[in-house]
Formats: C-alpha cells, sequence, structure tokens
C-alpha cells in the first residue's frame, strides 16, 4: 500500500466568517492510497481549535507504518483530521476493491438525498438580512454568531427570510448568562436548534439553566469517549468527520448516541466534495443535516456532489466510495 498526502487549496465564494476569525479558502489535505492499480482518496481539514495545523496532520499521516488496516488504524491515529482523511480514504479503497458502494459493504440502503441547513457567515445585521433574502428560497438555514451583537443579527435574518427553518451557531461564543437571556428570544423567532452555545470545558451550566429548545453539541462532542461528559447538558451531536476520525468512528458514534437519546446531526469543516461524501452516508435518517460547503466553494473537485431542492445527493463512484 503507497499512501501520499497532498495539500489543497480551494477557493471560497465569498470570506466564511464566524466567532473565531474569517477565511477566502478552504485548506484541506488529501490521503492518496494506491494498492493493486486502484486509487482511492479521502480529505480532511486540519482545524487549529483543536491544535491541528497543515503540517502537524501530514506529519501524522506520514508517520503510519507501510502496513495496517482499517481496523489497526483506530489505534494507530487518535481521533481528529489526520485519522479521518485515511479511514476515508480505506473505505473508498474497499470500495474500488470490491466494485461495490461503500453503503453496500456496510449492508446499508442506497442513500437518499438529504435536505442540507445552508450557512449564513457572521456580518453585520445588514449584510446578514441580505444574505438571508438572498437565500430565502432555501428550507434550512444555519446563522453563524457567538458575539455580544447577536440581537440585531437574528432580528435581520428572520426579516430576510421570514418563512425558513433557523437554526444557530454559537461556536463557544457565549457565556451562560447570555445564553439564558438570548433563549426566549430563539424561541420567539421560530429558532429550531442552538449549537454549541457555551465553551467545551465550560458547559456545566447547561445542565443547571431552563433549555428550552433543543441544545447541540459540537467542540463538545468528538467521538463515543465524549458521550458521558454531555448527560443531562445537551440534547443533540454534531457528528463530523474530522472529529470523529473517520467514517469508521462516525458511524459508531451515531448508532451509539440514537441509543442513548440524542437527536444526530451531520456537520462538517469547510472542505470539498470529497470531504462532504462519506458524510452523506452518515447523514442519512439525521434529524439536522449541514453539508453545505461546497456551496460556498467558488471551485470544487472533478465530479462534485449534487445539490438540488431535494438536498445533496450521495456521491458518484468517481468522486468516493
Amino acid at each position: 500500500m503507497d499512501m501520499t498526502v497532498i495539500p489543497e487549496s480551494f477557493r471560497l465564494a465569498q470570506a466564511f466568517t464566524i466567532s473565531r476569525g474569517a477565511r477566502t479558502a478552504a485548506e484541506v489535505l488529501t490521503a492518496h492510497i494506491k494498492a493493486n492499480g486502484a486509487i482511492a482518496r479521502g480529505e480532511c481539514v486540519p482545524y487549529a481549535r483543536y491544535g491541528e495545523s497543515l503540517d502537524s496532520v501530514t506529519a501524522q499521516i506520514e508517520g503510519l507504518p507501510d502496513r495496517f488496516d482499517r481496523a489497526a488504524l483506530q489505534d494507530l491515529l487518535p481521533p481528529g483530521a489526520a485519522r479521518n482523511a485515511v479511514d476515508c480514504a480505506l473505505w473508498d479503497l474497499a470500495a474500488k476493491r470490491a466494485d461495490k458502494r461503500v453503503w453496500q459493504l456496510l449492508g446499508l440502503p442506497t442513500p437518499k438525498p438529504q435536505v442540507t441547513a445552508y450557512t449564513l457567515s457572521l456580518d453585520t445585521p445588514d449584510a446578514m438580512r441580505e444574505a438571508a433574502a438572498k437565500n430565502a428560497h432555501r428550507p434550512l438555514l444555519k446563522i453563524k454568531l457567538g458575539t455580544p451583537e447577536d440581537m440585531p443579527r437574528l432580528e435581520a435574518v428572520r426579516q430576510g427570510a421570514p418563512d425558513a427553518r433557523l437554526i444557530v451557531d454559537a461556536n463557544e461564543g457565549w457565556t451562560a448568562e447570555v445564553y439564558a437571556d438570548l433563549a426566549p428570544h430563539l424561541v420567539r423567532l421560530g429558532v429550531e436548534m442552538v449549537e454549541q452555545p457555551l465553551p467545551a470545558g465550560a458547559d456545566d451550566m447547561l445542565a443547571e439553566i431552563e433549555r428550552p429548545l433543543p441544545v447541540c453539541a459540537d467542540e463538545s462532542c468528538h467521538d463515543r469517549a465524549s458521550l458521558p461528559a454531555l448527560k443531562g447538558k445537551y440534547d443533540m451531536v454534531n457528528i463530523k468527520l474530522d472529529k470523529t476520525g473517520g467514517l469508521t468512528e462516525a458511524l459508531a458514534l451515531k448508532k451509539q448516541a440514537k441509543a442513548e437519546g440524542y437527536g444526530i446531526m451531520v456537520g462538517c469543516m469547510i472542505g470539498s466534495s470529497l470531504a462532504m461524501a462519506p458524510a452523506v452516508v452518515v447523514a442519512q435518517g439525521a434529524a439536522v443535516t449541514d453539508l453545505d460547503a461546497p456551496l460556498l466553494l467558488a471551485e470544487d473537485r472533478p465530479h462534485p456532489l449534487r445539490y438540488n431542492a431535494k438536498g445533496v445527493h450521495p456521491p458518484e463512484a468517481f468522486l468516493w466510495g
């Protein structure tokens, strides 16, 4: 098995801003595995919030032994971007070797299109109202917040898209007091769910204060080992393959989280269609799908994921799986 890792950059259609900063391109790493004439790929997005960089994740992948399988990989690398790229490439390789789709190998039904949220990045209220109006035809909008001036933004988005379903992502940007103050207004404006209102590791107050709408763990939930600490604080978990360390753990986390009564959201970092493709498999039956990153790009991979009124469709075999 010959493996290489290649950095790639995909321009965004416009700057994407959250409470932690802005970016103008998706900086990704692609793992390529060659074996017995087949070439397989997996993509990851190193994330500074979790102490990752292009260089550190490349070093993790390049430090793997020459011979290992998917089961061994789960112990060779920790949950995170590096393991995600390799795990997904190994699933792609298995599908190519078997001449089957990944979901067939997993014994799952053929995936169906999933309605996906479309994200409005953090901006001025006027700019967010304009963005909401431009995308008011979309069934589900996700609003990036997490600053002291969030109420005018919320009001502006609702004015711009009066009929759209709304979810909110605070990206750890609020305190318990700010969230308690905003929660009734979120309900008033028809927001259906709030994602990670408090910082991971400082979210115990979520078990003490009223939660009038579902609260979803993002930064507080990486893999199955995260679940015990979420009890009583969160109602949903956001499964991202760059956090779980690949499709293998993502599916296991989904199964266990559902068994423990959590609602399922499947999200993404800002990457290309190759990164979203395995997540579409995980998103089947999820309460919320948030796999809109390719819609935010100015350029994507050949044979990209297809998006239409039905949502994001499963990948073509040429792309992945």
